[in-house]
């Protein structure tokens, strides 16, 4: 553990007590389930990744923390410091009463710190903060989530829905589409099943070859990955599976805190058909999140589709522009972006 001084800030703690972050984050009512300590010691699992975390104390009695990973091995060559990685969900700071100043004060510690890159990507809620702290020297790629305010509990949440997907929700309730919770076990090799055969079906969207569309989603979401994540935070890890006629046909994980964050989802679209099963996944899932006193639901990453923000919207989710925040010492993410753009016309990817 280091314990360092940075400006406008008592001092700065590295890594972040496990007791001390608990306590930070029980504090916190906009926190994400991401915010966690579990989060970052299922991230840290596989040994990829090393613990960062950093927490700032400052003067007027304010406390943040800043959760962070290093990436290890030659990957991470002159220091990589991710909030997170791709494909791990959101961090930024986490604590009562962070503002532009917490924001920048952050920011000029980071930079001080002289890592090759660091990348945030923030709560989009807490955007604001952020954005009074940026100057020329920070690189932004924007982005969009759908979120659905829980604030009216679970009748606002249901009439918020369109009328369309409320009968949808009946209609699969009435023909007995069966649904199971869970975050462990055969639901969660039921669930993995499912995405892969739902790979195959974006794969053809896109115009990707089917093979280098598995091999990335394994890359990304490996089974291993997302057991890792359901033992770290158990019931806070959460598999919502739709089955019909016995075969599971739609499902989704979305975690739980004080907040819930819906973070990935698959579909048999010939067996779910006109069911209702995946309207129905995704109400149970919200009703939940209600239920366990949650505050919003984030539907995660929109983009710029206007087919997944029809989805989002539909069920009462209202965009949030924000963007990712990063501090590179060479130009990594413009020849990154560069190297994507040139892959995808080589293969004539579309997205979608």
């Amino acid at each position: 553990m280091t314990v360092q001084t940075a400006p406008n800030t008592h001092q700065v703690v590295s890594p972040v007590p496990r007791g001390k972050w608990r306590s930070v984050l029980a504090g916190d009512p906009l926190a994400l389930p991401e915010h966690s300590p579990d989060w970052v010691d299922a991230l840290t699992d596989g040994g990829r990744y090393r613990d960062a975390s950093r927490l700032y104390s400052f003067s007027d009695g304010r406390e943040a923390i800043l959760p962070l990973v290093r990436r290890r091995g030659l990957a991470g060559i002159g220091g990589w410091l991710l909030s997170y990685p791709s494909g791990w969900g959101m961090g930024g700071l986490v604590g009562a009463g962070i503002d532009g100043e917490v924001a920048r004060a952050v920011l000029e510690d980071l930079r001080e710190q002289h890592w090759q890159r660091v990348a945030i990507r923030p709560d989009p809620r807490r955007w604001q903060a952020w954005a009074e702290a940026l100057d020329a020297n920070v690189l932004t790629i924007p982005r969009r989530v759908h979120i659905i305010d829980l604030g009216g509990g679970v009748d606002s949440a249901w009439h918020g829905m369109s009328n369309s997907t409320r009968r949808h929700v009946r209609n699969a309730e009435r023909h007995g589409v069966r649904i199971e919770t869970g975050h462990s076990g055969a639901l969660l090799r039921d669930y993995y099943s499912l995405f892969l055969a739902s790979v195959d079906r974006w794969a053809e969207q896109q115009h990707e070859p089917r093979a280098l569309a598995h091999a990335r989603a394994k890359l990304r979401d490996p089974l291993a990955k997302l057991q890792s994540i359901g033992r770290h935070l158990g019931e806070g890890f959460l598999v919502t599976l739709a089955y019909v006629d016995g075969k599971p046909a739609a499902g989704s994980i979305t975690l739980y805190g004080r907040t819930a964050h819906y973070t990935r989802s698959a579909m048999d679209r010939e067996l779910v058909g006109r069911t209702g099963a995946g309207e129905l996944v995704q109400w149970t899932a919200i009703k939940l999140a209600c239920e366990r006193g949650c505050t919003v639901y984030n539907m995660g990453e929109s983009g710029q589709s206007a087919a997944l923000a029809q989805f989002k919207e539909k069920f009462g989710a209202r965009p949030f522009d924000y963007a990712e925040l990063r501090l590179d010492r060479l130009p990594w993410t413009r020849a990154d972006a560069a190297l994507r753009r040139a892959v995808k016309r080589i293969l004539g990817f579309r997205d979608v």
